[in-house]
């Protein structure tokens, strides 16, 4: 099977790409287990973070962006993981807690209707839990590409990102990588280069908009989905998700192109 070559255009890639919006047996929000065991275990990371940040400076107000923040439930889980640490770390430190200002930042493709549809039940959860006295807490919507400039230069004191980073900005033009649907082992050296060269060029690119986005000492956690190419991948390879998607799909391509089937629809 050979990756397409006809490049998509840039505005039309990122106006169809999304995750599956709603709340159905097939979105986002009732599929993404994985990515919310992922937010939950780098907790940790991140309030110890927020808690370094805040004490640092007590800012009146903290601007976050959650980058790729997709939507469902997984959406308000590092929000509220920063609000429990400036909480905390308020009352330690006998102060006021600041004003949370969150920018959510997805494709415009992104289902951030059914987002904002769940904020009177955060803000009612948030006001239960912590009290009318705790700072309150802003969340707007930032549509467009994180591998480009999308806020005011010294604007941001966090920036969150997990498990997004490994979206790449563009379709990829690469060698022929016969029976594969992505990265796998029997890959050529040619299209482990490929992919290679264009991660690195996302992530400077990321990195490089965020660095004039963000203010000085401001701090980013980032949860990137990764592997390790200098390990043995041959002898500790097992079969993934993307193997078997990619088997049906060939079986698919082969019911459709033997000899026989072409005489059965003839």
């Amino acid at each position: 099977m050979e990756m397409q070559k006809e490049p998509v255009g840039d505005l039309q890639l990122h106006q169809v790409l999304r995750m599956n919006e709603g709340d159905g047996d097939n979105s986002y929000s009732n599929n993404s287990l994985l990515q919310k065991k992922v937010i939950l275990k780098a907790k940790p990371i991140l309030q110890e973070t927020i808690v370094q940040l805040y004490s640092k400076s007590f800012p009146e107000c903290i601007t976050m962006a959650d980058m790729g923040c997709s939507s469902g439930p997984n959406t308000f889980l590092p929000i509220w993981e920063v609000l429990e640490a400036i909480d905390e770390s308020s009352r330690k430190l006998n102060r006021k807690p600041p004003i949370l200002q969150v920018f959510l930042n997805d494709l415009p493709g992104n289902d951030f209707n059914s987002i904002f549809r769940s904020l009177p039940s955060f803000h009612k959860k948030l006001e239960e839990e912590m009290g009318g006295e705790f700072g309150p807490c802003f969340i707007a919507a930032m549509p467009g590409n994180f591998y480009r400039r999308l806020f005011p230069p010294r604007s941001l004191h966090f920036v969150h990102s997990s498990y997004t980073l490994q979206w790449f900005s563009e379709v990829l033009e690469i060698p022929l990588n016969k029976g594969n649907i992505y990265l796998a082992k029997t890959s050529p050296p040619g299209v482990h280069k490929a992919y290679l060269n264009q991660y690195e060029k996302d992530f400077t690119a990321f990195l490089r908009s965020r660095s004039e986005e963000m203010i000085p000492g401001g701090c980013m956690v980032l949860t990137i989905y990764g592997r390790d190419e200098n390990s043995d991948s041959s002898a500790k390879h097992s079969p993934t998700i993307w193997d078997f998607f990619g088997m049906m799909l060939n079986d698919m391509e082969l019911e459709v192109t033997t000899p026989e089937n072409h005489k059965l629809s003839m």
